[in-house]
């Protein structure tokens, strides 16, 4: 039996922008303005600050900056805020079929390195970062596709981290044999736990950033000489037999490798909540767009959804939610649009919590569980709506609003970024929105990519 490590390594160091198909530049392109745009609204998460006073004492050499603020700190800290910073909010792009958002950790780690590089001399180009991140959305998401187990691990950190790995090695200049080491060192590393997704913890995103920190480490240790395990996906041991219940088909799954670039198979969050809290927001709006019927005259709401949704967003309403726990409960989402109009980031932080009339909404909500037989599917969802008139509303939703078969335009996607940015910390006004909306749309001729972690703070370059 071969190692399919080999395959995936020689994929990963191979890989060249120029090779790419357009469409697959222009969707990097797309999700990596995404990723800034949550991540430096992220600056204003639950923790930040407290975060970045923890992170600095774990290394004080200035190497890398966090996202929208003039703070530096090591790389490896670097990566831990700024991954924490992409995810906390639950508004990170996210691959529907493998169950993980791929871009917080790689991100995360690429830039927190990139900019390493560059205080030392050696600067990373936009057109390397391109296949950098191309080569580590497959990595990553492919761990997640090749498996039908039921998800117990939490894949944004424990899958994520090899496609960091994967992006970090390719912008290295990797051959085939220190790409299997990092690998390795990475799977010595890797960890990632759902009981913080359960218990609406901040930890939860902290478990992305700790796998972009171990993502920097695999890389050095590579780089230095260091073997770590190869048979590492399918052996005694390996990842799929600890993380997936030993269930999976890879074999099937490594021709498709240069070829079905899992970048296109990306879906927006147009809401900051859980992906699986979605379908409830996108079948109201279009109920209520449909049959023009108001929130006071709802009765009833019956969300019919896969085993997935139901077991992670089908959790009760409680009277004071912590904000994660709000974004990731079906029936507290629903009834923050219902009583706002829309879902935004203002929507799960302070009074917005114990809103009354959120509340009250939210307890019309049931969710219950559909017959698909698929452990991992997102969708299809029906959203019924009983009014209080005796009037029934049915909106059947093969796909949810931001999927790639429903997806969010280049306007919306622009408009989403604007609207993170005013969100930040220290919020990032039109010029600074503009000049990183421009660095990335033209990432090819960008010298390198640690401007745009300046251009990220408001500062020019």
């Amino acid at each position: 039996m071969t190692n399919p490590l080999d395959q995936i390594a020689a994929h990963v160091v191979t890989a060249r922008t120029a090779d790419l198909p357009p469409e697959v530049v222009a969707k990097v392109k797309t999700f990596l303005l995404d990723t800034f745009g949550v991540g430096i609204a992220g600056s204003s998460g639950t923790g930040v600050t407290e975060l970045i006073e923890v992170a600095r004492g774990w290394g004080a050499e200035p190497e890398a900056s966090v996202l929208a603020s003039d703070v530096k700190m090591c790389a490896g800290s670097a990566a831990v805020v700024n991954a924490y910073q992409i995810h906390c909010l639950e508004f990170d792009c996210v691959h529907e079929g493998a169950v993980l958002h791929p871009m917080a950790t790689i991100t995360g780690a690429v830039m927190a390195w990139a900019e390493r590089e560059a205080g030392r001399g050696r600067r990373v180009s936009g057109d390397d970062l391109i296949a950098a991140l191309a080569v580590g959305v497959d990595v990553s998401t492919m761990l997640g596709i090749v498996t039908d187990a039921e998800l117990r691990f939490f894949r944004p950190a424990t899958a994520g981290g090899f496609g960091a790995v994967a992006a970090i090695g390719r912008l290295a200049g990797f051959d085939e044999r220190r790409m299997k080491d990092a690998f390795g060192a990475q799977y010595s590393q890797t960890s990632g736990t759902l009981q913080a997704h359960a218990e609406g913890s901040p930890m939860l995103g902290m478990q992305v950033g700790l796998n972009a920190r171990a993502a920097i480490v695999s890389a050095d240790l590579a780089a230095a000489g260091f073997r770590g395990p190869h048979d590492i996906l399918t052996g005694q041991y390996g990842y799929f037999r600890l993380f997936e219940q030993d269930d999976h088909d890879i074999d099937a799954f490594l021709p498709s490798l240069g070829k079905d670039w899992q970048i296109l198979n990306m879906s927006h969050k147009p809401y900051p909540s859980g992906r699986l809290t979605h379908g409830a927001i996108d079948g109201l709006g279009q109920l209520m767009q449909r049959h023009g019927f108001a929130p006071d005259d709802i009765e009833s709401i019956e969300a019919l959804v896969p085993p997935l949704v139901h077991r992670l967003v089908g959790r009760p309403i409680v009277e004071s939610p912590e904000a994660n726990y709000a974004k990731l409960c079906l029936a507290f989402v629903a009834g923050t649009f219902l009583a706002r109009g829309n879902v935004d980031v203002p929507d799960f932080r302070g009074a917005a919590l114990t809103d009354p009339a959120v509340h009250r909404y939210a307890k019309c909500v049931s969710v219950v569980l559909d017959d698909n037989p698929d452990l991992n599917a997102l969708d299809p969802q029906r959203i019924t709506v009983q009014l209080r008139d005796g009037t029934r509303h049915v909106c059947d939703l093969p796909y949810v609003y931001g999927h790639p078969d429903n997806p969010l335009s280049d306007e919306d996607n622009i408009a989403k970024f604007r609207r993170c940015a005013g969100y930040a910390s220290a919020p990032l006004d039109q010029a600074g929105q503009n000049r990183l909306i421009a660095a990335i749309a033209g990432l090819e001729s960008m010298d390198d990519i640690a401007d745009l972690m300046t251009l990220s703070r408001g500062d020019t370059v």
